[in-house]
C-alpha cells in the first residue's frame, strides 16, 4: 500500500494533477527527505519502518515544505495519545522502561501507530488547503 501511495504520488506530480501542486520534482525531494528524516529513529529502535516509509509517501504528495508542520503535528498528536494512554492506564513514567521492548501496548490498551498521526496531520492539511482553496 506504501508503494502504491509512493507511485501514485510521483505519477500525479508527473501529470501536476495532485492535490497540493508539487512538481515531480519536489515530490521526489521530499520523499527523500521525508525517508532521511526519520531514518535516524528507526536506526535506533524508536520508530517503526512503515512511519519512515509513511512520512516518505507524504512527502512525495505534500512536498518537503509541508513536512516540517506534518512532523510537529504528528508529533503533537502522537504526544496527547500517550498522555492520555498514561493516564487512562494510571501507568506512572517510571514503569515504561523497564520491560525493554518497545512500548506499542500500555496495560493491555494499544497505542496508535506514528503512521496514524503522521496520516491524520496530513488529512487536516489536505482539508485546510481545501477549505482555503488551495487545493487543486
Amino acid at each position: 500500500m506504501i508503494a502504491a501511495g509512493l507511485v501514485a504520488a510521483l505519477v500525479c506530480a508527473l501529470a501536476q494533477c495532485g492535490p497540493f501542486g508539487v512538481s515531480i520534482t519536489q515530490a521526489s525531494i521530499g520523499a527523500l527527505i521525508g525517508l532521511v528524516a526519520l531514518l535516524p529513529f528507526f536506526a535506533l529502535g524508536v520508530m517503526g519502518a512503515a512511519d519512515v516509509k509513511v512520512f516518505a509517501v507524504l512527502g512525495a504528495w505534500c512536498g518537503m515544505h509541508a513536512l516540517v508542520g506534518l512532523w510537529m503535528a504528528a508529533s503533537l498528536a502522537a504526544g496527547l495519545h500517550a498522555l492520555w494512554l498514561l493516564i487512562v492506564t494510571r501507568t506512572r513514567l517510571a514503569g515504561l522502561g523497564r520491560h525493554g521492548g518497545p512500548t506499542f501496548e500500555l496495560a493491555g490498551k494499544a497505542s496508535t501507530p506514528y503512521a496514524a498521526c503522521l496520516t491524520g496531520a496530513a488529512s487536516g492539511w489536505l482539508l485546510l488547503q481545501a477549505l482555503a482553496g488551495g487545493v487543486q
